[in-house]
């Protein structure tokens, strides 16, 4: 019989077309916070590995982009094309998460702390996929705190 993991460190992914975003929980899954972006390309899984190895990454969640109405559309299919192969390559487990307006969301965020333009770009990314996790994390809190597993 194995021992049940009680703690897990779970990387957050806002897969864009030329980066990703990147956001990581700390071991009790309660909080999210921005790391980095990777660029997309040849090098992005060393990239990967190496936030893997630091952080001691046991998950990934990828948000998944949807209209309002909660459709999926073409860049749906995408990420979830690049997420099962990144996890896949990762041997990492991968769940997806909605994350719908969190660049919207990040930006206002980074606006709100004063973020000047130019820094702005470079962390929209990572903030997003905070937020994504952030509520990732607190939907899982919420179906433990009322007894839902699965």
């Amino acid at each position: 019989m194995t021992a049940r993991r009680e703690f897990e460190r779970i990387m957050g992914l806002d897969v864009g077309g030329k980066r990703t975003g990147v956001a990581i929980s700390d071991e009790l899954g309660i909080t999210a916070n921005p790391i980095c972006y990777v660029s997309r390309g040849d090098n992005d899984r060393d990239d990967f590995r190496t936030i893997i190895l630091r952080y001691g990454v046991t998950r990934l969640v990828a948000g998944l982009p949807s209209s309002l109405s909660g459709k999926e559309g073409p860049q749906a299919a995408e990420v979830r094309i690049y997420a099962e192969a990144l996890a896949d390559d990762l041997d990492l487990p991968l769940n997806y998460w909605d994350e719908r307006l969190t660049s919207a969301m990040a930006e206002r965020a980074l606006v709100d702390s004063g973020a000047k333009k130019s820094k702005r770009k470079e962390q929209i990314d990572a903030v997003a996929a905070a937020i994504m996790l952030q509520n990732y994390l607190d939907a899982q809190a919420n179906r433990k705190r009322r007894g839902i597993t699965g």
